[in-house]
C-alpha cells in the first residue's frame, strides 16, 4: 500500500490510535481495532469486530474494499500486519457501532449530511461556511479574501479542463503539477514536503504572495486554453507549463527585486503566528507611547 506508520501516535480519550500515512494516495490510514477499543471498551476486540460484521451485512460484504492491511508496531514492540482503514471507512464502520461513545460521530455525519444538501439548494451557504471555517482558524480577513477569490480562479480553470475533455484525478493531478512546478520550482508533493503537510491543503498554507502567484499561475493556464483549445492531455500540459512560467517569472523577478525568495517553507501555523506577534508587538508598542 506504500504507507509509512506515524510515530504520533493520535489519542482518543487517553486511548492509542495507531496511524499510517499513505504518502501516494496523501490519505490517513488509522487501525480498526483500536478505534472499536476506544469506542467501545471492549476486552476482546477481535470478537466484537466479528460480531459487528454478522449484525451489518453490508458493511460485512464491503469489508474488503473499506479495510486493508498494513505493517503497525503493536503493544509487544513487534510489528505486524493490521487491519487498517481511512477516514471514509472508518466513520462507515462507526455507524455499525452501537455505543454511547460512538454518538457523536453519528450525529456529526448527519449534520454534515444536512450542510451537503443546504448547499445543494443554496450555494452561497458554501462561501460562508469557508468564511467562518477560515475565520476560527485565525486567518486574516484580507487573506481569506484573497484564498476565496482563488477558489474562484481554480474553479474557472477546472471548467476550462472539462470543456477540453480532461479527466478529473489523475490528469487534474498532472496538469496541477505542471502548473506548480513551472512557477514555484516544485511539484505539488515537494512544495507540501517544504511546509511540513500531509493531508492539509497547499493552498491553505500559503503566503499571500504564494497564493497571489498561483492565482496568476492558474488564470494565465484558463486564458491560453480558452485561445488554444487543445484536445490532448499533452496538449493542455504543454499550455499548463506555460501558464505556470509567466508566473514562475514574476516571481524570479520579484525575488531579484527583493533580494529575498518567494517561496517559504511557513504552513498556515507559522504563519499565523507571525501575523498574531506583529500585532501584539505593534499593540505593545502603542501602549508604551501612550
Amino acid at each position: 500500500m506504500g504507507v509509512s506508520e506515524n510515530n504520533n501516535i493520535q489519542l482518543f480519550e487517553n486511548k492509542k490510535i495507531r496511524t499510517a500515512w499513505n504518502e501516494k494516495a496523501e490519505e490517513w490510514y488509522f487501525s480498526v481495532a483500536d478505534v472499536v477499543e476506544a469506542l467501545t471498551d471492549s476486552k476482546d476486540v477481535k470478537q466484537y469486530i466479528k460480531k459487528m460484521r454478522s449484525r451489518d451485512a453490508e458493511l460485512n460484504l464491503r469489508w474488503g474494499t473499506i479495510c486493508t492491511l498494513t505493517e503497525l508496531t503493536a503493544a509487544d514492540g513487534k510489528r505486524y500486519k493490521t487491519t487498517v482503514s481511512d477516514v471514509a471507512g472508518i466513520l462507515r464502520i462507526i455507524q455499525s457501532i452501537p455505543s454511547p461513545k460512538a454518538e457523536p460521530f453519528k450525529m456529526w455525519l448527519a449534520e454534515v449530511g444536512k450542510e451537503r444538501i443546504d448547499e445543494t439548494i443554496d450555494p452561497e451557504l458554501t462561501i460562508n461556511r469557508a468564511l467562518e471555517t477560515y475565520l476560527k482558524k485565525g486567518y486574516s480577513r484580507e487573506w481569506i479574501n484573497q484564498r476565496l477569490q482563488a477558489i474562484q480562479v481554480r474553479k474557472e480553470l477546472t471548467d476550462e479542463w472539462d470543456k477540453r475533455g480532461v479527466q478529473k484525478g489523475i490528469e487534474y493531478a498532472i496538469l496541477t503539477d505542471e502548473i506548480t512546478k513551472s512557477w514555484s520550482g516544485m511539484k505539488t508533493r515537494e512544495y507540501k514536503n517544504l511546509k511540513g503537510l500531509k493531508k492539509e491543503n497547499l493552498r491553505d498554507n500559503m503566503s499571500t504572495l504564494e497564493l497571489v502567484l498561483n492565482m496568476l499561475a492558474e488564470a494565465t493556464t484558463t486564458e491560453i486554453s480558452k485561445k488554444e483549445q487543445p484536445i490532448s492531455i499533452d496538449e493542455n500540459i504543454k499550455i499548463a507549463r506555460e501558464g505556470g512560467s509567466i508566473a514562475g517569472d514574476t516571481r524570479k523577478a520579484i525575488e531579484n527585486r527583493t533580494g529575498k525568495p518567494v517561496i517559504t517553507s511557513q504552513n498556515a501555523a507559522e504563519l499565523n503566528r507571525v501575523v498574531t506577534d506583529l500585532i501584539e508587538g505593534i499593540a505593545e508598542e502603542t501602549a508604551e507611547n501612550e
